[in-house]
């Protein structure tokens, strides 16, 4: 099982401004969160499946723990409530699908991929959804 634990550093960020844009984010909010999110730290914790992230900003702190395979709640990169499953996607990959609580909206997930020494963490918009 791969060792997600430890402090990370943001290296690089791509399209980051274009998914908040493509979530209805406005284009001053957009700014703010762009330049909030550009050094963020991550602090992750884990215990076999259970994991605890928190990442940290210049404008706000999350934190969420989980257990993979389980339900929990979380915020989407917009800050809409979800209902959010983690899975396995690969032996070294969590994917997580994000349900809004609330409301319509674009529906999205996250990955968290360990390559070497990386921690690579994308966010994605669903244009559609396809369950298995």
């Amino acid at each position: 099982m791969p060792n997600f634990a430890g402090s990370w550093k943001m290296k690089s960020s791509e399209n980051f401004e274009d998914l908040l844009k493509a979530l209805g984010v406005n284009a001053m909010l957009r700014k703010v969160a762009c330049a909030a999110a550009s050094k963020p730290s991550v602090e992750i914790r884990q215990n076999c499946e259970q994991f605890y992230i928190k990442t940290s900003t210049t404008v706000r702190t999350t934190e969420i723990n989980f257990q993979i395979g389980q339900e929990f709640n979380e915020e989407t990169v917009d800050g809409r409530k979800c209902k959010s499953l983690a899975t396995w996607e690969t032996e070294n990959k969590i994917a997580c699908k994000q349900t809004l609580l609330d409301g319509n909206g674009p529906k999205t997930y996250w990955t968290r991929e360990l390559r070497g020494e990386e921690l690579i963490l994308r966010c994605h918009r669903i244009s559609r959804w396809m369950d298995g």
